[in-house]
């Protein structure tokens, strides 16, 4: 025989089952009011939304086609990404050739709506194929995107100037929250150039000959070249290319010449090469991975830019004062 159970007959830990799912209900539709009348933006990888987000706030609802800890050099759309560009506004893309496959997902969404590149009017962007290395080491890797290297986010200046960009592209499709976008604008860029000083003040106390590092693939250009650090990379600017013989016992003889001790492998990439030239240069890499072209999990130690940028900073400066 059945019988109906009244509160009273509710166990403690039923109870408060049944209280955090009606505040979770409650969290959601809070969300869900909160999201409703805010711009729909699409950023093209994690690293853009996460500016995106630091200039929009809560006027902005965004989504990465390339979330976190997913690689955008290899990734391939499906239709469900083609459905998310359907109901955005504006779309941010890095540009340089970083997204080789933006343009034909675009086409495919028919998409209408504004779209802006964070690297257009970059003064000075780095070639593909030239000086990756403070040092003057000539990688002669062919960049897989186009004639320039697209990393400009590892020079904390040239993440301002894509602030700039999203700053200016969120006031045209959203006039009316103009004014907040300026001055989350201008105060984000105070932290970055925070970030910046910081960075140049963390490598003053590393001599410049010792400022020598190997990394997975060459991401590393502006970073070199803002911070005096020489990077030496297995790969070249995308994680999809792959060395040639020459390359990697040119590469392990120079790690055996000058000395290199640090050694790095990237959250991104498959950690084999690193591991088999670092054996065989008679090194051992860093139990620390780099973050290049995507932030961490939310759990994870380059959640947001700011973030992995200092992540990244303090991982180097270390292990080349521990000699690791």
């Amino acid at each position: 025989m059945s019988q109906s159970v009244g509160i009273e007959g509710w166990s403690r830990r039923g109870l408060m089952r049944w209280a955090g799912g009606v505040a979770v209900s409650m969290l959601a539709r809070v969300s869900a009011v909160r999201a409703e009348g805010a711009l729909p933006v699409v950023a093209s990888f994690s690293i853009l939304a996460d500016l995106v987000r630091q200039v929009g706030g809560d006027r902005v609802q965004v989504d990465a086609l390339v979330g976190p800890e997913a690689d955008a050099h290899v990734f391939q759309p499906r239709p469900a990404d083609a459905r998310r560009l359907t109901a955005a506004r504006l779309v941010v893309a890095h540009g340089l050739g970083f997204e080789g496959w933006l343009e034909r997902l675009l086409r495919n969404a028919a998409y209408q709506g504004a779209l802006v590149r964070v690297s257009d009017g970059l003064p000075d962007p780095l070639p593909a194929r030239g000086q990756h290395g403070h040092g003057g080491h000539d990688h002669a890797h062919v960049h897989d995107h186009g004639d320039w290297d697209p990393h400009t986010w590892q020079d904390v200046r040239n993440a301002m100037h894509a602030v700039q960009r999203i700053e200016a592209a969120l006031c045209a499709a959203d006039p009316d929250g103009c004014a907040h976008y300026r001055q989350r604008g201008a105060d984000y860029r105070a932290r970055l150039q925070a970030l910046h000083d910081d960075i140049v003040a963390a490598w003053q106390a590393i001599e410049p000959a010792r400022r020598k590092v190997v990394t997975s693939h060459a991401a590393f250009g502006y970073y070199a070249r803002a911070y005096g650090v020489t990077f030496l990379a297995a790969k070249g600017v995308s994680t999809a290319s792959e060395p040639s013989a020459t390359t990697v016992a040119r590469l392990i003889r120079l790690i055996r010449a000058e000395g290199v001790r640090a050694v790095f492998i990237e959250r991104l990439t498959d950690p084999r090469l690193i591991e088999r030239i670092a054996k065989e240069a008679g090194v051992r890499p860093s139990a620390v991975p780099l973050y290049s072209d995507a932030l961490s999990a939310p759990a994870g130690p380059a959640p947001d830019y700011i973030a992995l940028m200092r992540h990244n900073t303090q991982a180097l400066v270390a292990a080349i004062r521990s000699g690791a």
